[in-house]
């Protein structure tokens, strides 16, 4: 009985076999725990670090690449900017292109760099740069959100590279920033003019084919009280306590927003949250505190506009707004900074849905990946709004990703950049 890899190699034949015999298992490994020990947080130096690192990597690997420093103003000012959270001094973009491409299609393989920050340290076993193997594991922040990705597209790079394969189309590279806190890389790599006619992207999709997303809105609640000495409060006005039913207003919201969600996500409890994630108030224990600011996410239905979204939410405050005595002459304001991400989706039909399912296969000798969507936002619908159809197949699972248990298999690494060799080869064609 032949084993998965036997089957997967019978699948394939000729240039993709010879492909796939080059990925160099041990060199995947060792690439992932050097993207790892660069700590890329979003908006630090070491983001634009890695960047350097990357662009290094892909002339190595024959590609003709593109290293450019971002007109942060430019981008900022632009009327479709995607919002940004953290601050930051630079950006610097980058994208690849191999050089033998003729009249087929460009496929985008499209990666992020950054990672959010680790936390608090004593939730680690030890320094979250600095990366820990058990066994196939490889633990450490951005292990899978999404140094596993990157390190899958360098494997099928190299492997493509290395079995001497010429490609009838073209593989654009697309290593960006900012995807963490809002899109600012690819929004900034797109405004530059490059593009593709699909773009695979390689986030932790837990072995599934990701299709579609639901968006995020990053809100803020400023809720006014009335400041007096604590010892007298009933001659004052809590800003907490005048917030209090509009926490419960939201909560409503949330449940109204959840009803018949869109079957790609019908499989999540809550498939597009509404969540209050911080909320700060008061300067002084004995004092009653005249302000409160809430901020939180709002969950965007797919294919819904971001703007009647924020509306909706506006609307919910007004309303709990005028049935509240203090609220009513005092009504609270909503603003929306930060990340602003809007839905996404591959367009139904679409061949890479099954182009990727079957290299998958192929690849492995598994069972095709099943179709989903996910309920948080990423660069696939920058590249859905730009007309590229993009989907997400990568190593790792996201649940585990932004906490201190993040980890990935070099296994399934390996098979994620054994499927994107297939990917290529079957795209962009082959001479």
């Amino acid at each position: 009985m032949p084993s998965g890899l036997e089957a997967a190699a019978s699948a394939a034949s000729g240039q993709e076999a010879a492909a796939l015999a080059a990925i160099d298992e041990a060199a995947v490994g060792r690439t992932l725990l050097e993207l790892i020990a660069i700590p890329s947080v979003t908006g630090s130096p070491a983001e634009s670090e890695l960047q350097h690192h990357l662009a290094g990597r892909l002339e190595r690997l024959g590609l003709e690449t593109d290293l450019w420093s971002m007109d942060l103003p430019e981008l900022y000012a632009h009327p479709d900017f995607p919002g940004t959270e953290a601050p930051r001094e630079e950006a610097w973009g980058l994208v690849g292109h191999t050089p033998d491409g003729g009249d087929g299609p460009t496929l985008i393989l499209q990666g992020h760099v950054d990672v959010v920050p680790p936390g608090d340290p004593a939730a680690w076993e030890g320094d979250p740069f600095v990366p820990r193997v058990r066994g196939d594991v490889v633990h450490g922040r951005g292990a899978c959100d999404m140094k596993a990705g990157l390190a899958a597209h360098l494997a099928a790079l190299a492997a493509i590279r290395a079995a001497g394969v010429r490609l009838r189309g073209r593989v654009a590279v697309h290593f960006v920033v900012g995807e963490e806190d809002g899109g600012l890389g690819t929004f900034g790599t797109l405004r530059r003019g490059y593009g593709g006619d699909s773009c695979l992207i390689t986030e932790p999709t837990a072995g599934t084919v990701i299709t579609a997303n639901a968006g995020a809105l990053t809100f803020r609640l400023t809720v006014p009280g009335r400041a007096a000495h604590a010892s007298s409060r009933e001659a004052g006005v809590s800003a907490v306590d005048a917030y209090l039913p509009l926490h419960r207003a939201l909560a409503g919201l949330e449940t109204d927003r959840n009803h018949a969600p869109d079957p790609l996500l019908a499989e999540y409890p809550i498939p597009y949250s509404l969540s209050v994630g911080t909320v700060r108030s008061g300067d002084w224990a004995s004092s009653v505190p005249d302000l409160l600011i809430a901020e939180g996410r709002l969950g965007v239905r797919l294919g819904e506009d971001p703007a009647e979204a924020r509306a909706e939410l506006e609307r919910c405050v007004a309303k709990a707004c005028a049935a509240d005595p203090w609220l009513a002459a005092h009504p609270a304001t909503v603003t929306w900074p930060g990340g602003q991400f809007a839905s996404g989706r591959l367009p139904a039909g679409h061949p890479l849905r099954d182009v990727v399912g079957r290299a998958h296969a192929d690849a492995t000798g598994a069972a095709p990946p099943r179709e989903r969507g996910a309920t948080y936002g990423s660069d696939l619908r920058l590249y859905a709004a730009a007309g590229i159809p993009a989907l997400q197949f990568g190593p790792g699972d996201i649940a585990v990703a932004h906490s201190a248990a993040e980890r990935v298999s070099v296994r399934e690494v390996v098979e994620v950049a054994r499927t994107v060799v297939l990917t290529v080869l079957r795209t962009v064609g082959t001479k």
